[in-house]
């Protein structure tokens, strides 16, 4: 079985090269030079490539040459929505226009004061779409892996503007699930990604693309648990500088009398309603799956 390493490839001077560039070149010049950027990870990343070909190839069934043409594509789109993050969320000048479809799911959530949780997945740009949901008016929390690098972190942190976005880091000593409790308890809204998992995760084997593969229980056992409305959310980039947001119509689970088989049972439930949303947006998106390790349970071979 293939895990997430908690880890996302990066480095601290490729971040300073592109808010340097996004400051003062414009947005623009930055996807000119990530042109660069790309042909170098698509010759010398072989395993990245492997990967993100199979998902192509033997997931989405293309074409072998529209494959390989699909994975350059797939790493220029990545990079856009890096820089996009940045360029957004430092609050440089920028030209995004939004469309929010199903945003009337999560207005209903602050107006009637229960707060939610939002559960999105590595496709299209999610931390863009978390600061946008500073319209709704609420404290907006994004559960994040510890794990991430921190250098990297501290320095965006020195250019990114205030905004009501908190972060909440997964540690290992799990102190992250009191600061989610306090968040619900504060009727605020939490958004937390449901795709990945590190070793040592409770996982559950589902059907998705036709495949079998692994997904966490720990963020769809949040929705059961705290009784709070459960949106399943996406930001997906449809052209240079537009992106479209998905909401879906809330749904509470909550069931603090059933045993543990039937609990699971329901986890499994909520994962297959998230699975079905996030299979339509890679069906309408499908260069945006941003998950370069094994994924599928039996390796896609």
């Amino acid at each position: 079985m293939s895990s997430w390493s908690g880890k996302t490839r990066g480095g601290l001077t490729g971040h300073k090269i592109f808010v340097f560039t996004i400051q003062y070149l414009g947005l623009s010049f930055a996807y000119f030079i990530l042109r660069f950027v790309v042909v170098y990870f698509f010759l010398f990343t072989p395993s990245s490539f492997r990967l993100t070909f199979r998902y192509f190839h033997r997931i989405l069934k293309s074409g072998f040459f529209k494959s390989v043409c699909k994975v350059y594509k797939n790493y220029f789109v990545f990079g856009q929505v890096l820089i996009d993050k940045i360029a957004l969320l430092a609050d440089f000048k920028t030209k995004f226009s939004f469309d929010f479809e199903g945003e009337e799911h999560l207005r209903q959530m602050v107006e009637n004061k229960t707060g939610g949780l939002l559960i999105s997945a590595h496709t299209g740009n999610f931390e863009m779409a978390g600061h946008l949901l500073n319209r709704l008016h609420a404290k907006i929390n994004i559960v994040m892996f510890e794990a991430e690098h921190q250098h990297i972190k501290k320095y965006l942190s020195t250019v990114f503007k205030e905004n009501n976005v908190h972060i909440i880091s997964i540690s290992n000593d799990f102190s992250h699930i009191f600061e989610i409790e306090k968040a619900f308890e504060n009727k605020e809204i939490v958004c937390i990604h449901g795709d990945r998992f590190v070793e040592g995760s409770k996982t559950t084997k589902v059907k998705f693309l036709g495949r079998e593969a692994r997904f966490p229980c720990g963020p769809f056992y949040l929705a059961m648990k705290f009784n709070i409305p459960v949106s399943f959310v996406f930001a997906m980039k449809e052209k240079k500088y537009r992106y479209h947001f998905y909401a879906s119509p809330a749904q509470q689970y909550y069931c603090p009398q059933l045993n543990l088989k039937k609990k699971d049972l329901i986890i499994t439930s909520i994962i297959s309603c998230y699975i079905s949303e996030l299979e339509k947006m890679l069906h309408r998106y499908p260069e945006q799956w941003f998950n370069y390790y094994d994924f599928w349970e039996e390796g896609i071979r």
